[in-house]
């Protein structure tokens, strides 16, 4: 038989990277920096972000808040002064580059210096999506475990920070930091690690640290 065989994901990966391709440029040429934020539903992601959003002033900030249903972290960005829209996936367990440029539209990252999207809280599915980012931060909470790079490894593969949250919490649990971190850097080598407590605020200077550099090289280069 001829019939022509169309292998659908390779074509839907490939249409969303050059949206996400399109989305850089254009963010480049603004000046604006783009962090996708990803981890488990309790990673502490929300918290996590709103420790940087602090310790970040002086910078103009934007953040995209991704949930298939609810504003509830919407309203907790909201309330701490910053811009911020909320997007629903309608049941899609993440963001792909065509719905994050939408979220931008509404956004309006004209003006700003910084653009969180805080990503559909899941370890699988948003590591598949280029949605655009100059940086792919993901948070790895210690209650999970030190295998999840064993268990999830295109995650650690693809991102550039991994943030070891709920460091405070180290005592309670049977994590080890050092196997996390060597089972992260054989999947990915070139992937900095942060250990953090957002309940504490550890680490996270060392990661503010970090973005403000993306930003002043930004402004200077784009």
């Amino acid at each position: 038989m001829n019939y022509p065989i169309i292998t659908v994901k390779e074509q839907l990966l490939a249409d969303n990277d050059a949206v996400a391709a399109k989305t850089r440029s254009l963010l480049q040429a603004q000046g604006v920096v783009l962090v996708n934020l990803m981890g488990s539903p309790g990673a502490g992601k929300t918290s996590s972000l709103l420790r940087l959003i602090r310790l970040l002033d002086g910078l103009r900030i934007g953040v995209m808040e991704a949930d298939v249903d609810s504003d509830v972290d919407a309203k907790t960005v909201s309330a701490a002064g910053t811009k911020v829209v909320q997007l629903h996936t309608g049941g899609l367990c993440h963001m792909d580059a065509a719905m994050t440029a939408q979220g931008l539209e509404a956004l309006g990252p004209e003006g700003l210096d910084l653009v969180f999207l805080e990503n559909v809280g899941n370890l699988v599915c948003p590591a598949e999506f280029d949605v655009g980012a100059d940086l792919r931060m993901m948070i790895l909470s210690v209650p999970e475990g030190d295998d999840k790079p064993l268990k999830y490894p295109l995650m650690f593969q693809v991102s550039d920070v991994m943030l070891v949250n709920k460091m405070d919490a180290a005592p309670v649990f049977d994590f080890d930091l050092e196997a996390a971190s060597q089972r992260a850097k054989a999947l990915n080598p070139g992937i900095q690690i942060f250990p953090v407590s957002a309940e504490t605020g550890e680490g996270f200077q060392k990661v503010a640290a970090l973005l403000r550099g993306l930003c002043a090289e930004r402004r200077q280069n784009g």
